[in-house]
């Protein structure tokens, strides 16, 4: 098969992950793998630098965009349309909200044979004004109409589509976004990296694995943390990733007098995260909009457990008192009881991270996402040639 997957920007994320190793999977398996993005300029870091030899083919359009521009996005579609027409792809696969839309009806307009959509996480939420999520919807509902299957990474997200009339019941799948776990399984803490980082001696470590953007949770534990270092007084927090709010959260730590409990290790290369990781005890990830985060998966496979807000698809690996605790969006100090517990209570820490192991051990490697990618690609191309419809 010759398949193209397409996404707006490779920063370093969740579903660009995903993309990549998607793309990397298909050439492995001896198909023709095209990766098809934007430029990812920014504070977030570019996956593609950081992923060393990359032995299938990478092309960059250069007015793909995540932001809302309708000169620029009329200009995607139609250089999207030439390329799709020129290299004659068997599959298009369509990651995440904007390159979805464009790409889809890109692809469709090209006469791709089959069209392929994953939805990381979806851009209408609760926390938007009503007529933007509007938008939205009436943009993913039409979008819908110009593809064949719509792969989530969750359950919940798939339950939102068919909430919204976005899609049809049958063309929906989860297939688990998968990740090169092995370094999660094995990776043991490194106490020459702890020192460097200045994390005390003996202090127990909250972890976050997210970057430092709106939306990502960091205005809401800045609130718990206060609360957490009264119970915990040798608590340290260790901030893993960067990004536009750095500068605002240290100035506010100092302000507030909690800066001696953090250290902020920065923008990490994808390979060196489980080393970093590996000094949490625990993992706050308290975004406001998520699919599946890949940071809790990441946290349980190395028996971390895992404080989140109840956003989307993460109740489907934090399971509340049992891998981990889930909160309700909102509160004065959230999560304050739930963090110092786990710090606190070793046999329950140790308990939450051996479930969590459990669970997210057989459904999130990458080969297990690949497989199924290539199996759906080849069962949907086979009956489409015999003139068939999908089921």
């Amino acid at each position: 098969m010759k398949v193209c997957h397409l996404i707006t920007r490779m920063i370093v994320g969740g579903a660009q992950e995903n993309t990549f190793l998607s793309a990397r999977g298909l050439h492995e398996a001896g198909h023709e793998s095209v990766l098809m993005t934007g430029p990812s300029p920014g504070p977030e870091g570019e996956l593609l630098r950081q992923c060393g030899r990359i032995d299938f083919r990478v092309e960059e359009c250069p007015t793909l965009c995540r932001e809302i521009d309708p000169v620029r996005d009329w200009r995607s579609y139609r250089a999207l349309v030439e390329f799709f027409k020129k290299e004659k792809f068997d599959v298009v696969h369509t990651h995440a909200s904007k390159a979805g839309i464009i790409g889809r009806y890109a692809a469709r307009a090209a006469g791709v044979p089959l069209v392929i959509h994953t939805v990381h996480g979806l851009p209408f939420s609760r926390i938007y004004p009503a007529w933007k999520n509007a938008v939205y919807i009436q943009l993913e509902r039409m979008a819908a109409k110009r593809c064949d299957r719509i792969y989530a990474v969750a359950q919940d997200m798939i339950d939102q589509c068919l909430r919204n009339h976005i899609g049809r019941p049958g063309m929906f799948k989860v297939v688990y976004s998968g990740m090169e776990l092995e370094p999660f399984l094995t990776t043991r803490p490194d106490p020459e990296l702890r020192r460097s980082l200045g994390i005390p001696d003996g202090a127990k470590v909250v972890g976050t694995l997210a970057r430092l953007f709106p939306m990502k949770g960091y205005v809401e534990l800045w609130r718990s943390i206060p609360e957490i270092v009264k119970r915990v007084p040798d608590v340290h927090f260790l901030l893993i990733g960067n990004g536009i709010l750095r500068e605002k959260l240290e100035a506010e730590a100092v302000e507030r007098g909690f800066r001696d409990h953090l250290s902020f290790a920065g923008l990490v290369p994808p390979a060196q995260v489980p080393r970093y990781l590996a000094l949490a005890d625990v993992l706050v990830h308290f975004s406001m909009r998520e699919g599946l985060p890949r940071a809790a998966v990441q946290a349980l496979a190395m028996r971390k457990p895992v404080v989140a807000f109840d956003i989307d698809g993460t109740r489907e690996v934090v399971l509340n008192g049992k891998t981990g605790y889930l909160l309700q969006p909102g509160g004065d100090t959230p999560g304050a009881e739930e963090i110092s517990e786990l710090l606190m209570n070793d046999e329950k820490r140790r308990a939450f991270g051996e479930a969590g192991r459990e669970l997210v051990k057989p459904r999130f490697d990458w080969h297990t996402m690949s497989d199924t990618l290539i199996e759906e690609y080849t069962k949907c191309l086979e009956l489409k040639k015999k003139g068939l419809p999908l089921p």
